[in-house]
């Protein structure tokens, strides 16, 4: 699902608990992640529940350096949060991610006026997880 369609599909919804099931519904459509994915060093600090972020580093077509994620918790609102944050950063261009404005977006979708202040600086830590990544990517190139 790209972050277009994730954006519509919040517009169609007007009441927050819709949108709430709709974020969990995205969750639950996360590819499976590895045990192997499960580990210390893919384990995302400065989140209240456990949450996994793994990248893969792959080159488009033309040579250009591409990072793909996958992600998991065990809290199920917390894994559609990674839902809307890989198909936001997922298989982009270093960057790209850097250009691109994840808090503005969770602001847009009005996640940050009805999630807990712990789940907000998990969404947070998150970002800043993957624009480490991608300012380490463009230092190693």
């Amino acid at each position: 699902m790209t972050i277009d369609e994730i954006k519509d599909n919040f517009a169609l919804l007007d009441e927050w608990d819709d949108r709430y099931r709709y974020v969990i519904e995205l969750g639950r459509m996360l590819a499976p992640m590895s045990e192997a994915d499960h580990s210390a060093e893919n384990k995302v600090q400065g989140c209240a529940s456990q949450v996994w972020l793994a990248r893969t580093l792959t080159h488009d077509g033309g040579g250009a350096q591409i990072l793909h994620y996958v992600g998991d918790s065990d809290a199920h609102i917390v894994r559609g949060l990674i839902a809307i944050l890989l198909a936001l950063y997922s298989d982009k261009p270093p960057q790209t991610i850097l250009e691109t404005d994840a808090v503005a977006l969770f602001e847009e979708l009005g996640l940050g006026e009805h999630l807990t202040p712990q789940r907000s600086n998990g969404f947070r830590a998150m970002v800043d997880r993957i624009r480490r990544d991608a300012r380490e990517t463009l230092a190693a190139a």
